[in-house]
């Protein structure tokens, strides 16, 4: 069975060009041609073609990814070990970015008085700054806002960090429970979304239950939300919704 490069573009989301210019430096050289000349790739092409382009998403120069390939003295489990701790390190890292732009978000939203230094040292490369329009138009009328930035107004750069790190924890258990297979209404599930809401509660701003399944719903419906949770744990965002909806239902039975 062989394919087409057309075919191949197609299947790999590349373009037809990419492909030549593989085939141009040797990184990628199809297996066969037509009796027109036309380029011909079979099975085993795929399977180098899907190796490059995971490299490539990876950052990998184009010779490095070559010399990575055509390593005479590669195991191919090492190598498939080595494709998952760069796997691995990549999604620990989006994560933590990620996780980053949710803080800066909330930062903004709760008003923050940290310097540049302090703001990357607790939030990394995100600028709360970036949101400050958006925060004050879709909250700044808010008693919650208004409350929010009373309390923080006296924060210093450790507790703006240990603020985090509670959050992340809080976080990582509701992920925890997910990948466990607990149900969103369980009671270990609902007891964490109490403790989500009581943090919000007790670090920002007065959180209802019926307020914090508002949150709950916009962690849904605005992409950005459902990004940052979903970059911890895929279906996190609904996941967290559905138990911050079970645990209020249970507190206002």
């Amino acid at each position: 069975m062989s394919y087409a490069v057309g075919q191949v573009a197609g299947f790999a989301g590349v373009t037809v060009r990419t492909l030549h210019h593989y085939d141009d430096i040797g990184l990628l050289v199809p297996s066969e041609r037509s009796h027109a000349g036309h380029r011909r790739y079979s099975d085993a092409d795929l399977d180098r073609l899907q190796q490059i382009l995971f490299y490539r998403e990876l950052g990998f120069p184009l010779d490095e990814v070559a010399a990575l390939l055509d390593d005479p003295e590669a195991d191919p489990r090492a190598h498939l070990r080595r494709q998952h701790e760069l796997l691995t390190a990549r999604i620990e890292r989006l994560s933590e970015m990620a996780a980053a732009v949710e803080h800066a978000m909330e930062a903004r939203r709760m008003g923050i008085d940290l310097t540049p230094e302090e703001k990357f040292e607790v939030f990394g490369e995100f600028d709360p700054d970036r949101y400050e329009d958006e925060v004050r138009e879709r909250w700044g009328d808010t008693d919650a806002y208004r409350q929010s930035q009373r309390r923080t107004a006296s924060y210093t750069k450790e507790d703006w960090k240990r603020a985090t790190e509670r959050f992340d924890a809080i976080h990582r258990r509701m992920a925890g429970l997910m990948a466990d297979g607990t149900p969103a209404d369980s009671g270990a599930a609902m007891d964490t979304a109490e403790e989500h809401r009581r943090f919000i509660a007790g670090t920002y701003y007065d959180c209802s239950h019926e307020m914090h399944t508002g949150l709950g719903e916009m962690y849904v419906a605005d992409p950005r939300f459902t990004a940052t949770y979903d970059a911890i744990r895929p279906g996190l965002a609904v996941y967290l919704r559905d138990a911050i909806l079970a645990n209020a239902a249970r507190h206002t039975a």
